[in-house]
């Protein structure tokens, strides 16, 4: 069957375009990912009032561990990030299986649809199970293989990892809404051969490396106790900065580095919820990235660590206040700033529910609403993707909610029964 290209029809809307100005009246949202004022008379595969909408462009997760839905959101809860990793994560990842993996993606996938999120940057094990969960609900993502030289319960070594991986990165076309890269964990899981092998692979595949970096302290004095550099300077050493390499957290940095990444044309991402549950004492500072230039987005990290799960808004609005709050600073990431960055490079559409206190007053000409949907949220109505409607009324239409939930609930009771 042809894809339809049609566009489809809102009336009397209100519509958020990609510099954050404010379009009112009928509008037509085109399956390229334009958008185009409405005469009335276009051929359309459907009409829909707008009346009670806002329609933004799509949020964007750029660091996510998709199916650690898996564990639930006060799993390992009062841990701090090494006991986290050594005494919770790692023993309990070592009994995955794809079929798990599979759960907790379609979990994953449910929420982001949920959430008004039509991509995530991912890390996870088994890829090309999270790959094909996620094509199947409709959704974008660059799907990273991790790679480690321990904890890795998918395969024996980073070596064989690797050559697992090249498989997937190999599929990669510019078309494909999933996208694969590289997941190397970090600096104090990788070794430096490890690091460099990825390096090469990623050039033979012209794929990204998607990596954690300078989460903590520990990590920053390891490193340069190791290396005599510092994280993100002993990655530029070994090749792994290039542009489009993606540095999550990026929190404990100098100034140096920073502008490193901005040579690079790396991506930062800000993780604030997980830095904060995690206790790692510093969040990505904005203003010298700002300063620098650097490309900067927002992620949740995993539902296990964040504790907000997989929610961008939520993520923004603590991304805006903890950057006030750090620099005294009432000016920094105002709601409209804040929703840039949570939404940069998107292509599709969402409808949020207007007809909601939270998204009331309005104010003047509805000079209120990316404010009250930064701070206060509201429900995510319509998702569009490639002209294809993903969620309708509030209601996902690409996969089956209800039964995902039961799937996970009975995928956690039988990996506890196992155990015990």
């Amino acid at each position: 069957m042809e894809a339809d290209d049609r566009a489809v029809r809102y009336t009397g809307t209100v519509l958020v375009d990609d510099h954050q100005a404010l379009h009112r009246g009928d509008v037509l949202l085109h399956p390229d990912g334009g958008w185009s004022p409405s005469r009335g008379d276009e051929d359309v595969l459907e009409t829909i009032d707008g009346s009670d909408r806002l329609i933004t462009r799509s949020l964007q997760n750029w660091h996510t561990h998709l199916a650690m839905q898996l564990n639930a959101r006060d799993f390992s809860d009062g841990f701090p990030l090494d006991r986290w990793l050594e005494e919770a994560i790692f023993p309990t990842e070592a009994r995955l299986t794809p079929d798990f993996v599979r759960t907790g993606t379609q979990a994953a996938a449910a929420e982001l649809l949920r959430n008004g999120t039509t991509f995530a940057a991912d890390m996870y094990f088994f890829p090309e199970v999270t790959g094909h969960v996620l094509d199947e609900a409709g959704l974008r993502g660059l799907v990273g293989g991790p790679i480690s030289d321990r904890a890795l319960p998918s395969h024996d070594d980073a070596a064989a990892a690797l050559r697992d991986l090249e498989g997937l990165l190999a599929s990669n076309t510019a078309e494909d809404r999933v996208q694969y890269a590289i997941a190397a964990h970090s600096v104090y899981l990788c070794s430096d051969e490890t690091l460099q092998r990825a390096v090469e692979v990623g050039e033979r595949h012209d794929a990204r490396i998607h990596i954690h970096v300078s989460e903590t302290r520990k990590e920053v004095a390891d490193c340069y106790a190791r290396t005599g550099r510092y994280p993100v300077e002993h990655l530029h050493h070994l090749g792994v900065l290039k542009p489009g390499t993606v540095l999550a957290h990026a929190s404990w940095v100098k100034k140096r580095e920073i502008r490193m990444m901005a040579e690079a044309e790396a991506t930062a991402v800000h993780c604030p919820s997980s830095n904060m549950k995690l206790a790692c004492g510093g969040t990505l500072s904005m203003p010298p990235y700002a300063e620098a230039g650097v490309d900067v987005r927002l992620g949740t990290d995993g539902a296990a660590s964040s504790g907000s799960g997989l929610n961008v808004l939520a993520e923004a609005r603590l991304a805006s206040l903890v950057q006030r709050h750090d620099h005294w600073d009432a000016t920094l990431m105002t709601a409209s700033d804040t929703f840039a960055m949570a939404t940069k490079g998107s292509s599709d559409w969402v409808a949020w529910n207007l007809d909601d206190i939270r998204m009331h007053p309005r104010g003047r000409s509805d000079n209120r609403h990316l404010a009250n949907l930064v701070y206060n949220g509201t429900d995510c109505l319509d998702v569009w993707v490639d002209g294809r409607a993903l969620r309708r009324n509030g209601t996902s239409l690409s996969l089956d909610e209800r039964a995902i939930a039961r799937d996970l609930d009975e995928a956690v009771h039988a990996y506890y029964e196992d155990v015990e």
